[in-house]
């Protein structure tokens, strides 16, 4: 399994809302003792994850341009778009929710459209992290960039670490396990509707 986890390179986009996906998978490469290191475009490692193998993931790419990174990640590995699990964020999901989706469209973010276009498929798996909506006035596109507040931190550093925990599972016990696991518990943390 690849787990690609998309963003922005450099420090000036380290911490925003739109790198969820480079986060989750450094915390990812903390918690298996994976190296990261300079590989192509991406910076990769890879390792045990029980019986299987795991290859993680960060494209050096800038966001709209994700797919070339993960085009050669995959072609030096000589995997498949179904061996990918690709982690980012998402503005319709409420700060925190993770989703995990067998396949699908682009949703409107622009790292995963290129991914579906430069692979010439939709048919890999995602994990998607939610920030939540702009408040009023703001524009979707520089709400991404801008880092979280404080008080989001509190609700997003779990998020994170509840993501690489997901991550894990999918390449232990596959997908569908991962699904019934995480995606039931952001339906039973949602708060309840009046």
């Amino acid at each position: 399994m690849i787990v690609v986890g998309l963003g922005n390179p450099g420090p000036r986009y380290r911490g925003t809302r739109h790198n969820l996906g480079h986060d989750v998978v450094r915390d990812l490469a903390a918690r298996l003792r994976i190296s990261l290191r300079e590989d192509g475009w991406a910076i990769t490692g890879q390792g045990r994850l029980g019986a299987g193998h795991v290859v993680l993931a960060i494209p050096e790419t800038y966001m709209n341009e994700s797919g070339q990174a993960v085009q050669d990640v995959i072609r030096r590995r000589r995997r498949r778009p179904a061996d990918l699990l690709v982690v980012h964020d998402d503005l319709d999901l409420l700060l925190g929710h993770l989703r995990l989706r067998p396949e699908g469209g682009a949703g409107g973010h622009n790292g995963v459209r290129s991914v579906i276009e430069v692979l010439g498929t939709g048919a890999f798996a995602r994990l998607r992290i939610g920030i939540g909506r702009p408040p009023a006035g703001i524009d979707p596109t520089e709400f991404v960039l801008q880092r979280f507040t404080p008080e989001e931190r509190r609700a997003i550093d779990p998020a994170i670490a509840r993501a690489a925990e997901a991550a894990t599972v999918v390449a232990r016990q596959g997908l569908a396990a991962a699904m019934n696991q995480f995606n039931r518990r952001a339906v039973a943390e949602s708060p309840a509707t009046p």
